[in-house]
């Protein structure tokens, strides 16, 4: 399938603003990438790309005094299928962890284990590691946190989503971190594209999604505490140990967002003509 990926941010600084974004399909589904996702910036900015420690492509620029719109549309081949489920996939213990993975064990910025690792220990102590664990996590925090993009902040924290009980999907995808990094087990967060192929209206207002990814038997695998069930058409962006990592634009100076739409829609194969 094709699925046409893109969005618009609209950006109005008072002085001129550095800014990095984080915008592009990630690096590992380079091979998919039918149209460039490139980045277009309204009025004209010098633009210079890097990738960060952990391999995300970044865009710097420095935004104008005044209005400054981003825009992007690309298109990405994907299989169709859902997100893989590997029920056997056992937990390491730590001591056999590759040394790679050992920074998704730690607190971080929204991810606060010392104060989460009673709260975890108490809960999923006596699950079974591995697997069943993440699974077990991963349907405690969707159940317990209510979805509201009305209450919706920017600053809570995975302490503070398990207090509130609200929140939206980074704050899912933070307090199944933390629970997961608590117990043992590698988990860092993703973004990127998520759309509603597959799934049943009615369809909330499209967004940049947020989800995990947890180490067990040897591999990275993906749980998506938010919709917890398997789901089509997931397009990284970026990884890291929480938002701060990965946050779609980071500014330095004053800004107002003026406007943000995201899209993501599945889009028919071009059929050559006979004859």
């Amino acid at each position: 399938m094709l699925i046409q990926i893109g969005y618009e941010l609209v950006f109005y600084c008072p002085q001129e603003t550095p800014m990095i974004l984080m915008v592009n399909v990630h690096y590992s589904r380079a091979a998919d990438i039918v149209t460039p996702d490139l980045l277009i910036t309204d009025p004209e900015t010098p633009i210079n790309a890097y990738r960060d420690g952990f391999g995300n492509w970044c865009t710097r620029i420095v935004a104008p005094t005044g209005r400054i719109r981003l825009t992007s549309t690309g298109v990405v081949r994907d299989s169709g299928e859902t997100d893989v489920l590997t029920p056997s996939a056992q937990q390491h213990p730590l001591q056999e962890l590759p040394e790679e993975t050992l920074v998704f064990l730690l607190g971080s910025r929204y991810c606060e284990t010392d104060l989460l690792s009673d709260a975890a220990w108490s809960r999923f102590g006596q699950s079974t590691p591995g697997w069943p664990r993440v699974r077990a996590i991963c349907d405690f925090v969707h159940n317990h946190i209510a979805f509201d993009y009305q209450k919706a902040r920017p600053t809570r924290t995975a302490w503070e989503a398990f207090n509130e009980g609200v929140g939206v999907c980074r704050d899912f995808a933070h307090l199944a971190i933390a629970l997961c990094r608590c117990m043992n087990i590698p988990a860092r967060y993703c973004t990127g594209y998520l759309g509603d192929m597959g799934t049943l209206p009615p369809y909330g207002l499209m967004d940049f999604a947020a989800w995990i990814e947890v180490y067990l038997g040897g591999a990275w695998h993906t749980f998506d505490p938010r919709n917890n069930v398997p789901r089509i058409g997931r397009v990284l962006i970026a990884r890291g140990r929480d938002a701060t990592d990965v946050a779609i634009a980071t500014t330095f100076g004053p800004y107002t967002l003026e406007g943000f739409k995201v899209w993501t829609d599945e889009i028919a194969e071009n059929v050559p003509k006979a004859g």
